[in-house]
């Protein structure tokens, strides 16, 4: 059993893992999807050595948008993670066109009408700087409907400019990351991934 044997390889153990787990700083410009006959995807810019893993990104993000982005194996965790019953929590930082004010956030934290079924669920929006031509501000959302962020926004007469997602669920990006690159998940973010614990 590979997952419970020490196995050891001219004097070197081999570290043996079921799963593979990336963090990715994703770019702007290319798409979260595993292949693509017409754009670039966020596999692309993983090693053949990786890919070769059958890697996916658990979720997407919009061409335009940067940031944290999982890539693994995993089915079963994406899953838990994707579920819309978990709630699982997603922060973004973005600048966004215009004032910010607290009845903005008043107004995310209620939920926002932006022509679904239902509204969206509370969001949280702290306002980092607001100007009078560009605010920066982070969002907190438990859900994933179609440029949820950017419709949000609009709805309060606001465009955004720049879209980051800097934490999903229990993960963190991790900043000495540049847009593009990657690097495997430590073993405690891994478990608490597996463990369910989903607060960043």
């Amino acid at each position: 059993d590979p997952e419970t044997a020490s196995i050891v390889i001219n004097g070197s153990p081999l570290l043996f893992q079921r799963f593979c787990y990336l963090m990715m700083n994703k770019p702007k410009g290319v798409i979260s999807a595993s292949n693509d006959p017409r754009c670039r995807t966020v596999i692309d810019l993983v090693p053949e050595k990786w890919r070769r893993k059958g890697l996916f990104p658990a979720g997407r993000l919009d061409k335009d948008t940067e940031g944290l982005l999982l890539l693994t194996d995993d089915g079963m965790l994406a899953h838990e993670l994707l579920s819309p019953r978990k709630h699982v929590e997603k922060t973004y930082f973005a600048r966004v066109k215009g004032p910010m004010t607290e009845a903005v956030a008043e107004a995310f934290d209620r939920g926002l009408d932006i022509g679904e079924k239902r509204p969206t669920l509370p969001a949280k929006l702290i306002i980092v700087e607001s100007g009078a031509e560009v605010s920066q501000v982070t969002v907190t959302i438990r859900e994933g409907k179609f440029h949820q962020i950017k419709r949000m926004f609009e709805k309060v007469g606001s465009e955004v400019l720049y879209l980051k997602r800097i934490s999903f669920g229990s993960l963190t990006l991790d900043e000495t990351l540049a847009p593009g690159t990657f690097r495997p998940l430590t073993e405690e973010e891994i478990r608490q991934l597996q463990a369910g614990d989903q607060t960043a």
